[in-house]
């Protein structure tokens, strides 16, 4: 057996709104990125668990201390129990994983964690400290380079990875991007959610509806364009349950998404060398959460036709595409790469 072969192998993507794992054992877990903590006995009593992570912590969230970890593409600081948010969500899904079970049997671990541009740039430290004791090496890069690395595209590429928190740039030059290879923007499928809750509220006064409805609405029904159909939903107004047509601000807040998105992208192409500008147009890749809206590709096209034209393709997996990056990564990595961390 190969020493590589004695070791599991592990992509993580730490992301704002979902977090995945896979491993070179074939597993494939996702969770979204929530930690909750029961508030006083009560709590304790009725849900019988000391911690909660993704739907099952929103749904119970009245009776929790819930934790986002990562806003805005930052690891927050300034709170110890952030810090424990983000070691809670990673542990877990080292152990969705079985990686627990691995190490205790002898074997070693090691994992390639992507994490948003700006955390890898400004706190990083974090994720890395977060990690002690539940692997063996770490290797920490940015979503949209993980992205990258699972497709091939290490030359002459886009990624556009539209998260939860931000937007992150990323072009490949056949190397590791430097910070001039990348862009982070804040307008993201969050902003995206404030913006149509924002709508919904001037539109609709007396609106009784949470962050987390109108997030699942943007979910299921955005677009940008044409529409496929009406938006219907019902919404509490003054206690009173109404049907609503929201298709008009579901396509306003999906569609204001896209000119910061299309200018960055544009801005970050004309600031690499001329005569690569073309190919890195026809090689453009959307990824992230908010890659699934509707037309969102094609917008991005037509932003770069006064510029020559471009090519845009979406991730076929844009749940498991930073972790399946990362995971190659893993397999390819000499060992000179790899940071070894203390139990």
């Amino acid at each position: 057996m190969t020493e590589k072969a004695q070791h599991l192998l592990v992509g993580i993507d730490l992301g704002t709104s979902q977090s995945a794992i896979v491993t070179s054992a074939g597993v494939r877990k996702v969770v979204d990125s929530y930690v909750g903590w029961p508030v006083d006995a009560v709590a304790r009593k009725i849900l019988k668990k000391e911690v909660l992570f993704g739907q099952d912590a929103v749904e119970n969230r009245t009776m929790l201390e819930v934790h986002r970890p990562l806003e805005r593409g930052l690891l927050k600081e300034g709170s110890d129990k952030d810090q424990q948010a983000i070691r809670e969500l990673l542990s877990h899904l080292l152990d969705l994983a079985g990686v627990p079970e691995v190490r205790k049997s002898g074997g070693k671990v090691r994992a390639v964690v992507g994490v948003p541009a700006e955390a890898l740039r400004v706190n990083k430290q974090h994720v890395r400290k977060a990690m002690h004791g539940l692997v063996d090496g770490l290797i920490i890069v940015s979503e949209p380079f993980a992205v990258a690395y699972g497709l091939d595209a290490l030359l002459h590429a886009m990624v556009v990875d539209v998260g939860a928190g931000t937007t992150d740039f990323c072009v490949m030059k056949g190397r590791y991007p430097t910070e001039e290879d990348q862009r982070t923007l804040i307008n993201a499928g969050d902003w995206v959610d404030d913006q149509l809750f924002t709508l919904l509220g001037e539109r609709h006064p007396g609106m009784s509806v949470s962050i987390h409805t109108v997030r699942d609405w943007k979910e299921k029904h955005s677009f940008i364009g044409k529409a496929p159909g009406k938006v219907t939903v019902s919404i509490p107004i003054e206690g009173k349950p109404s049907e609503i047509d929201i298709t008009d601000e579901i396509k306003q807040a999906c569609e204001s998404l896209g000119p910061p998105v299309a200018e960055a992208m544009l801005d970050l192409i004309a600031s690499g060398e001329s005569e690569y500008q073309e190919k890195v147009r026809q090689n453009i890749i959307l990824a992230g959460g908010c890659s699934r809206i509707p037309g969102f590709g094609q917008y991005l096209e037509k932003a770069m036709d006064p510029f020559g034209g471009g090519k845009v393709r979406v991730v076929k997996d844009p749940v498991y595409a930073g972790a399946n990056g990362g995971l190659a990564l893993a397999e390819d990595a000499p060992k000179s790469d790899w940071e070894k961390l203390p139990d």
